[in-house]
């Protein structure tokens, strides 16, 4: 892979952009800066390839796959309307590269929110077919009674939905609060969903999806990196 190539791929911009970069001297392996924009980069060396542009050090990366807490007011979208885009969190290279979030939160829900440019993964782990557990506090404007969570385990009757939707689980953490696991991916559900039951959805965080919890060093407005063995982690999970 020419390291023009290699440039492009990771998200610095255009091919002509990547030349610019790397004819400045602002490209650098191992210390050594390159500023050939057509040397060569073998492709079995590229898997643990780290580089700096700029002084900024970066490791190659065939595919992106992402963890962030999302804040509150902010939107899953490119082209927000009422509030920030949650891709504003991102270095621009990562935008550049196209990283989708995988799934939606609406603007005032935090949480865990994965990001990526593997059009399956983004797929599989957005498909409510799969039903993937996905775990969310829930904070109540009513205080939250056995029934209720009795009730969510059994299955409640949302509208437009030929079948009652039935928690996977659900615990009272709270007077006011309950953890509830969700398996299906129907619009706004955890807030019909509590709604069917009586009570009204004050606050709402996402806290895992998969087998893969939000990291608890990782503030809001904060990503990282999903390794090899964050992504084993998240597919850990039994239906």
């Amino acid at each position: 892979m020419k390291t023009e190539r290699l440039l492009q791929s990771q998200g610095f911009g255009s091919r002509k952009d990547c030349r610019a970069i790397i004819r400045a001297g602002l490209l650098s392996i191992g210390g050594e800066v390159i500023d050939d924009p057509f040397a060569e980069i073998a492709e079995v060396d590229l898997g643990d390839l780290e580089f700096e542009v700029d002084g900024q050090r970066w490791r190659y990366r065939e595919k992106a796959y992402l963890v962030l807490h999302k804040p509150t007011d902010y939107e899953c979208s490119h082209k927000p309307q009422h509030h920030l885009s949650i891709f504003s969190l991102l270095p621009v290279e990562l935008v550049r590269r196209d990283v989708q979030c995988v799934g939606r939160l609406d603007h005032d829900t935090t949480g865990l929110m994965l990001l990526s440019d593997d059009g399956q993964f983004i797929h599989f782990w957005s498909s409510g077919k799969k039903r993937i557990p996905k775990v969310y506090e829930v904070t109540a404007k009513h205080p939250v009674s056995d029934e209720m969570v009795a009730s969510l385990l059994a299955g409640v009757q949302l509208h437009d939905e030929p079948t009652p939707i039935v928690a996977k689980a659900c615990e009272r953490t709270g007077e006011h609060t309950l953890r509830l696991t969700v398996t299906e991916g129907k619009y706004h559900q955890v807030k019909r969903m509590i709604a069917a039951v009586g009570n009204r959805v004050e606050g709402l965080h996402r806290s895992q999806v998969g087998g893969l919890a939000l990291p608890t060093d990782l503030a809001p407005g904060q990503w990282r990196w999903l390794e090899p063995e964050d992504l084993a982690t998240l597919s850990a999970f039994t239906d």
